[in-house]
């Protein structure tokens, strides 16, 4: 693979190449990716989705929106870091094609922004609940009329197979939805490869998937035009990474270790003492003790370690992929940049922590079983009504459940693949809100 490629500015459904040299330095195509998915409707409704504790009412528990956000800006400095030395390693592409070191930043922050923007309500609960349907509840009668891939999108529904989806799929009017450019793509597909088969290796690449059956052809395109490193064959064809996607997934660990951890003390799910002693554990080389134990006040504390937390994993996580920049690249680096970080040990205690009072909480787990109850019924209400408008056995009900859907949910549609994943869709991009609120509606209950 190579970074000419992997860099391309052409758009998803346009037919020429974008050069570099040719773009509009206050409006570089990179940075258009980001306003494009800051100002999507499936971007909005991540303000009111579950990042650790589902229907939170507190003010400072992230959702996937601020969660987002965050992952978005150390992608961004993580990008601009390894970008400033990518360009003196390789000259030519600043001084032939025009590249610049932001340029990097803005294509890993614009994959970051989007990187959950496929997930279902109830957080990874909520994709368990989905996939549950298709394989032990009702859905299993669809069993025998789907391709094993089909259903297997379906049984191991996936939030980042659904986040393409959304990115690229057409509609009448709109041909490859957000239009993002094909690097910003590439950079955000974290598994680039089909629900079949099942973790072939143990590269990083393929501990989940990443491409639903009706966009196959879509990611196939993708992957072409950025030139990414193919394996398998035929209809089992799976790709290498894009060498960014591999800082954009450490972007959401170093987040996702740091922030969960901080929202866990801020709930009182973990002793602050407690809490901050990992937290300086992991800092311990640079932080600067007269000036911590300066603070007064537990919020400033928290602060302090959290940004120098990140921005220690920041540097090292750089220092990591710059080191191995020419195997990431080739398709032949294994494992997620945090595997190899220094700090790994310190890591692994603190999401150990994690699991066990945050994760696991009661009111995680509450939450967690109402999601399952509210999306598995909604998913059988409008999967009943729309097999029941196919086989001409509509009944009452089900003509008004119809009228729910939005017009832009086709399930008139006789591919019961695409009809299904419509649905499932339809349910996934739901809030967590507006779930129970449609659950509410749907059956005169009050969660």
């Amino acid at each position: 693979m190579n970074w000419e490629q992997l860099l391309s500015l052409k758009r998803y459904g346009d037919t020429h190449k974008r050069l570099r040299k040719e773009q509009d330095e206050t409006r570089l195509g990179f940075e258009v990716d980001y306003d494009r998915i800051i100002f999507s409707s499936a971007f909005r409704s991540l303000q009111d989705k579950t990042q650790v504790v589902p229907l939170s009412k507190t003010d400072f528990v992230h959702t996937r929106l601020t969660h987002s956000l965050e992952v978005s800006v150390v992608g961004r400095s993580l990008g601009r870091s390894v970008g400033k030395k990518l360009l003196e390693k390789y000259p030519h592409l600043k001084e032939v094609h025009g590249f610049q070191f932001n340029d990097f930043g803005a294509i890993v922050a614009a994959a970051a922004l989007a990187h959950d923007i496929g997930n279902p309500p109830f957080g990874h609960s909520g994709e368990k609940a989905i996939g549950e349907y298709f394989k032990i509840k009702n859905g299993t009668q669809f069993q025998s009329q789907l391709t094993p891939k089909e259903y297997q999108d379906l049984c191991d529904f996936e939030g980042n197979a659904n986040g393409f989806k959304i990115l690229t799929e057409n509609r009448k009017g709109v041909n490859g939805s957000l239009r993002l450019s094909y690097a910003t793509l590439g950079a955000f597909m974290k598994y680039p490869k089909q629900s079949l088969p099942k973790k072939p290796t143990k590269h990083i690449a393929d501990k989940k998937y990443g491409i639903f059956q009706s966009e196959k052809n879509a990611f196939t395109d993708v992957a072409n035009e950025l030139g990414l490193k193919t394996y398998g064959e035929g209809n089992d064809l799976r790709y290498a990474r894009h060498p960014l996607t591999f800082l954009v997934e450490a972007a959401d660990d170093i987040c996702y270790t740091i922030i969960d951890f901080e929202d866990g003390i801020n709930l009182g799910l973990i002793q602050e003492e407690y809490a901050l002693e990992y937290l300086i554990n992991l800092v311990r080389d640079n932080i600067q003790t007269e000036k911590y134990n300066s603070l007064q006040y537990r919020e400033d504390r928290l602060s302090y370690l959290r940004a120098l937390s990140i921005n220690t994993l920041i540097n090292d996580a750089a220092r990591i992929f710059l080191e191995n920049e020419e195997a990431i690249r080739n398709g032949n680096f294994l494992v997620s940049i945090l595997d190899k970080s220094k700090y790994k040990a310190q890591i692994d205690d603190i999401i150990k922590i994690s699991v066990e009072k945050i994760y696991q909480s009661k009111e995680v787990i509450e939450k967690e079983i109402t999601g399952y109850h509210v999306l598995q019924h909604l998913l059988d209400t409008f999967i009943t009504a729309t097999t029941n408008y196919h086989n001409d056995s509509l009944s009452n009900y089900d003509k008004l459940i119809l009228k729910v859907l939005p017009e832009t949910v086709d399930y008139s549609t006789d591919h019961l693949y695409k009809r299904l994943m419509n649905i499932t869709n339809f349910v996934s991009r739901l809030s967590d809100s507006k779930a129970v609120f449609l659950f509410n509606k749907l059956t005169a209950k009050t969660l």
